[in-house]
């Protein structure tokens, strides 16, 4: 606990000076709520508005979720094939940078034509901003195996199926999270970018009512929440890499003993 707090403390003393500077410069010049609120306003508004931001979020943190899921499972199942397959790769890896150029604030609006209003062209959207991530950093981690233990294991006898799993893909897994880790704070923006296609509820929609009635500390307590969900879902994927680090070194320990 007192190393985190170590790591951290410059950071937190920094955002609170931030704060303060805000917050008396907004008071001093006495600069319009609509234009610039200040923080008191925003965590005030944030304990006024408190009974229906659980609806809200959860919303919000749904649609992240269910299209965070998605993209990691294509994106995973997509780098597997491709790195099989030197074939596939040539011909779809191109495909699939050149997608990136696409701006998802214009694709958004086509996917609602062709599949309407419902949940699937809002989870279609999150899918897309964490698939390349997933895709890209998985495919880079396999190219990072040690190309000497590659030789032994073939030399050895082990089958194609044997060196992906006992080898590529654990030497895949530190670039993996690391994709992870960006698809998780991608995945509550692209959330909000869905919901503003047409929803009842979510970050999203609060942002597009109170941008359009210039409520800002409203908007602001929105960007708010959506940086804090962010932070949660990147926590999480950190979590989970440090739990499978565990397991790695624990299955370590196990095959060391096995042999004495």
């Amino acid at each position: 606990m007192i190393n985190t707090w170590k790591k951290i403390w410059p950071s937190a003393v920094f955002i609170l000076f931030l704060l303060v500077i805000w917050e008396s410069s907004v008071t001093y010049w006495h600069i319009d709520a609509w234009m610039l609120p200040a923080p008191s306003a925003i965590v005030k508004e944030f304990f006024e508005y408190a009974p229906r931001l659980g609806t809200e979020v959860m919303a919000t943190i749904q649609i992240a979720l269910a299209g965070l899921a998605i993209g990691v499972v294509v994106g995973m199942s997509t780098a597997t094939f491709l790195h099989l397959s030197s074939f596939l790769k040539k011909m779809v890896y191109p495909l699939i940078v050149l997608s990136q150029n696409i701006p998802l604030i214009a694709l958004a609006p086509l996917l609602v034509m062709w599949l309407g209003l419902g949940m699937l062209p809002k989870l279609i959207v999150v899918a897309l901003v964490c698939f390349f991530p997933v895709t890209v950093s998985m495919m880079d981690g396999f190219l990072q195996t040690d190309r000497t233990l590659l030789i032994y294991l073939k030399m050895a006898g082990a089958s194609r199926w044997e060196l992906f799993r006992k080898l590529e893909w654990p030497s895949a897994l530190p670039s993996l999270f690391s994709g992870l880790k960006v698809s998780a704070t991608y995945s509550v923006m692209g959330a909000v970018i869905a919901e503003w296609l047409g929803a009842e509820h979510g970050l999203g929609v609060i942002m597009t009512l109170a941008s359009s009635s210039f409520r800002t500390d409203r908007v602001m307590l929105a960007i708010l929440l959506i940086m804090c969900l962010s932070l949660c879902l990147f926590g999480l994927i950190t979590f989970l890499e440090w739990l499978s680090s565990r397991w790695k070194q624990g299955g370590g320990r196990s095959h060391a003993s096995t042999r004495d």
